[in-house]
């Protein structure tokens, strides 16, 4: 398999007047689209190993063993009525929280010893990826210590092995809206409920990393290894309609004080105002993503490379591309919003060398060095195409 290395941080977005957390970056096609829908996930290739970095800067590398277990939360997590990659994304932080994602025995339960198992653990007589107390109500020693058992336990509901008590996620009273370090904590009732923020990007960059698509996989519309050679490069938004509010790089996230990313660059603009496709390509993602709120992805091809912008924040309404469809430089493909984790009208930009998978860059040099034009909301227009035209 092939080694595969993320290195993902939480990306802080920063208004004049609040500061909000961006999920990492995924690229969808309509087949993969059609699978969240429906609350499914599907798990393509388990690399044999990931880094990625938590939101106070230390670096996570987790192994293929560590990556099954996490495909196995995301698997059976998905397949549960009201989960949904939410839900999904809380059961990796708690996991990667109290175990690093590993399958646990512990001496204080002497049979556990002798099951299949990822280490010995030593936190009281805490069992598994969720660290699961048989004296707690969560189970025997011999459920706790299979994997299935725990995902099933942790998300709970009226079809969980645990039900009533201990409460699962889905019998947690507004989880869904629930910070998901916060909603994690609920579940799992730890001494030091901080900690499973701090590991929210890490199990942003493994549900990424597990449940990507083939990237020419686009349902039918244009394929991503068709992507043209753009004619030109512009600016997402009209001439004198934007401040800067926000530029890429560190700093400290304004809600929490700890170091975090900003991974984009924001212009604060009036809501309603006009986007714009930077260059001519096809369209990999246009909808609902975690705190990015409704997000635009177009794959372009610039000087015989592939790049991937990105587009955050649109109202539901403000989405005027689909999955596949093409379009060209200029083209009307949003309205600016506020969706997501956004507390004021603003557009959310990024720049990906080598496609939506790959690290985001500084914009502004980027389009700087692009001799990205201008364009004015009158004279700009609407000129996407038809998808696979």
């Amino acid at each position: 398999m092939k080694k595969l290395v993320i290195a993902l941080a939480v990306a802080l977005i920063t208004l004049p007047f609040a500061g909000l957390i961006a999920l990492p970056l995924v690229l969808s096609p309509a087949a993969l689209a059609a699978c969240q829908a429906s609350g499914q996930l599907v798990v393509t290739e388990v690399p044999e190993n990931l880094t990625a970095t938590r939101s106070d800067g230390v670096p996570v590398t987790l192994g293929h063993t560590q990556l099954t277990r996490a495909a196995t939360i995301i698997t059976v997590g998905s397949g549960i009525e009201g989960v949904g990659r939410q839900g999904v994304l809380i059961g990796l932080i708690a996991a990667l929280t109290e175990s690093t994602l590993r399958m646990l025995a512990n001496a204080a339960h002497p049979a556990s010893l002798g099951m299949p198992n990822d280490g010995i653990g030593s936190d009281h007589d805490s069992l598994g990826l969720f660290q699961m107390r048989p004296t707690a109500g969560w189970g025997t020693v011999d459920e706790l210590m299979d994997p299935d058992y725990q995902v099933r336990a942790f998300f709970g509901g009226a079809e969980g092995p645990n039900f009533p008590s201990p409460a699962g996620l889905l019998d947690i009273p507004g989880w869904q809206a629930a910070d998901p370090g916060s909603a994690a904590q609920a579940v799992e009732r730890s001494a030091y409920p901080d900690r499973y923020q701090e590991y929210q990007p890490v199990a942003e960059a493994v549900l990424v990393a597990l449940t990507r698509p083939i990237a020419s996989a686009t349902g039918g519309g244009a394929p991503l290894d068709s992507v043209p050679e753009t004619a030109r490069i512009v600016f997402p938004l009209p001439s004198d309609t934007w401040v800067r509010a926000s530029s890429y790089g560190g700093r400290t996230d304004p809600m929490t004080g700890r170091p975090a990313f900003h991974a984009g660059t924001d212009f604060s603009a009036a809501d309603g105002t006009p986007i714009f496709s930077i260059a001519d390509g096809i369209v990999s993602w246009a909808g609902p993503y975690g705190g990015y709120g409704q997000l635009i992805v177009i794959e372009h091809t610039v000087n015989g490379e592939r790049v991937a912008s990105a587009y955050a924040h649109m109202w539901p309404t403000g989405v005027h591309v689909t999955v596949g469809e093409r379009v060209t430089a200029g083209a009307h493909i949003g309205d600016v919003g506020s969706s997501g984790k956004s507390t004021g009208s603003h557009l959310h930009f990024e720049i990906r060398p080598g496609g939506a998978f790959e690290p985001a860059i500084d914009a502004d040099p980027w389009l700087a060095e692009h001799g990205a034009e201008g364009l004015d909301a009158a004279t700009a227009g609407r000129t996407a195409c038809a998808s696979g035209a």
